[in-house]
């Protein structure tokens, strides 16, 4: 039995490296496709110029995708850490409303964002007449990203040990005191990770984006303003145009707009961890 069990150990370490080199090799050869291709075509007008041709300067996307993520997790985030520390902590796990919620939840994780753009661009754009906006893009996504941050989050509320919350208890802390000073804290690297999956999936995002917040290549004047973002640019000139050498300049400002954001998420998440 021991030998089974040694081989079977054994054997899933040697998974365990494959996939990982795997994943490795695979990350690394997007990274040098992309950089060795975009960067000679990567220039200081391209990306900072204000004043150059229209569709030629990436600053402009550049705005839109910065304000869509801020706006976007500025709505999504304390909702969904809400709703997943009512669903984790408060709620009765029986209770058929309760079910009914998660199942829901489930469903919505799952549904392409195609639907999310269609549903935006009926209720947003037609119905509220907001026409496309930023505005109408970052409540199409704050939706879409929604069910992703309760997910994430309540996982890694119940990876939080109960021992915790009892020894809070004991010592005559209440529950909204233990929620604060001891469950949050402890699970912040999982509630850190679902903030940036689902930056990567807004900065990615296309079609929900298309079809609410419109692919207008200027600087927006406010929230009601048209605006394409990164991702709808590179869109853009690579169906449309066949611009491949702009697309992947434009791939290398996306990843290390993504690679920022990341860095600042971390940045935060320890700062609220030693607060």
């Amino acid at each position: 039995m021991s030998h089974r069990r040694k081989f079977s150990n054994t054997l899933n370490y040697i998974k365990m490296c494959i996939g990982i080199s795997v994943s490795i090799t695979v990350l690394i050869s997007i990274l040098l496709l992309i950089t060795i291709n975009g960067l000679q075509h990567l220039s200081f007008s391209f990306v900072f110029s204000l004043n150059a041709p229209r569709g030629f300067s990436l600053m402009p996307m550049i705005v839109n995708t910065s304000i869509i993520v801020a706006l976007t997790l500025a709505i999504s985030v304390p909702l969904g850490i809400g709703a997943a520390i009512y669903l984790n902590e408060y709620a009765n796990v029986n209770s058929k409303l309760v079910r009914l919620v998660r199942a829901s939840i489930e469903t919505l994780s799952g549904i392409p964002s195609i639907i999310y753009g269609l549903f935006g661009f009926l209720f947003y754009v037609i119905v509220l007449g907001w026409t496309w906006s930023l505005q109408a893009g970052i409540f199409t996504v704050a939706i879409m990203i929604l069910p992703i941050i309760i997910r994430s989050t309540e996982e890694a509320l119940k990876a939080v040990p109960m021992s915790l919350r009892m020894g809070s208890y004991a010592l005559g802390a209440g529950k909204f005191y233990t929620i604060r000073k001891v469950v949050l804290p402890t699970a912040i690297n999982g509630i850190l990770a679902s903030i940036i999956l689902s930056i990567g999936r807004l900065v990615g995002e296309t079609a929900a984006l298309m079809l609410t917040a419109g692919t207008l290549l200027n600087m927006p004047e406010s929230l009601r303003s048209s605006g394409a973002t990164l991702s709808v640019f590179m869109y853009l000139i690579t169906v449309e145009h066949g611009d491949m050498e702009r697309a992947y300049a434009t791939a290398i400002i996306l990843m290390s707009l993504v690679l920022a954001l990341n860095l600042a998420a971390n940045f935060v998440a320890r700062k609220l961890k030693k607060v």
